[in-house]
């Protein structure tokens, strides 16, 4: 790892160690997590965690370019062009009253054999409903024991479809305040977003923004964030491949 941190120019310029990593949309917990292992191992003090993605260069990469002028089917989703961060630590005076992270699942890939990239939420819903699950069983809670759970950017269509899988295991999310990031971000009244918001940024900038306000206000005590992920590639969906996914999980609590 020092070698890899030694040889990044971000290492150079800023002189901090830098690990870059990537989980397509699950980006933001994928990285929370990791932060928080580093800091909880002491093996560092504080991590920035910050993921960011850009409407543009997503489009053009993995759809069509904005110019080009395509019309989207309404389970496309609209990506987020926007940025956030979380600094971890451990708690010191004056910062005790802040969120914390208190557990994290990482999720293993699931592909169920979608192959539209205009139907993401279909392609990463069973993922979230995977990592979810494993996660209660693994903690041996239940959705009630949460103020409120969210999932990435599964949008409209896959939230939809995740409460079938969940309903369909006998997992009652209708104990809980369950919604997604894709849905929060925009107002799908009046905004031309399709099925909702996607983009690694879109459950970084809810979670880090929104979420994090109703936590220190005390309005939300514990809230598990579930990022979702689709592991496609310009290249892999152009020969018609199947679309991998994953979701990884960090749950946020306000202490007292």
């Amino acid at each position: 790892m020092n070698q890899i941190i030694s040889n990044s120019f971000a290492a150079r310029s800023l002189g901090v160690p830098y690990i870059g990593v990537f989980g397509a949309c699950s980006t933001s917990m994928e990285s929370l997590a990791v932060a928080s292992l580093l800091v909880d191992s002491g093996n560092a003090n504080k991590v920035m965690a910050a993921t960011c993605s850009h409407n543009c260069t997503a489009e053009k990469q993995f759809r069509y370019p904005t110019e080009y002028g395509s019309q989207k089917p309404p389970t496309a989703q609209y990506t987020v062009t926007g940025a956030g961060a979380a600094v971890v630590a451990k708690p010191e005076k004056g910062y005790s009253s802040m969120p914390r992270v208190t557990a994290a699942t990482i999720g293993k890939i699931v592909d169920l054999g979608i192959k539209d990239p205009f139907n993401m939420g279909a392609a990463m819903a069973p993922a979230a409903v995977d990592t979810i699950q494993t996660h209660l069983i693994d903690l041996d809670r239940k959705p009630q024991d949460y103020d409120l759970i969210l999932t990435g950017d599964l949008a409209s269509i896959g939230l939809s479809i995740a409460n079938d899988l969940f309903q369909k295991n006998g997992l009652h999310m209708e104990r809980t305040n369950f919604s997604d990031c894709g849905l929060m971000v925009y107002d799908l009244n009046k905004q031309a977003v399709q099925a909702g918001g996607s983009g690694c940024g879109c459950s970084a900038v809810v979670t880090y923004g929104h979420i994090m306000k109703q936590l220190r206000a005390r309005k939300l005590k514990r809230v598990l964030v579930a990022a979702t992920g689709a592991l496609l590639s310009p290249l892999s969906y152009q020969q018609g491949e199947t679309i991998p996914c994953i979701a990884h999980a960090v749950t946020l609590e306000m202490k007292g």
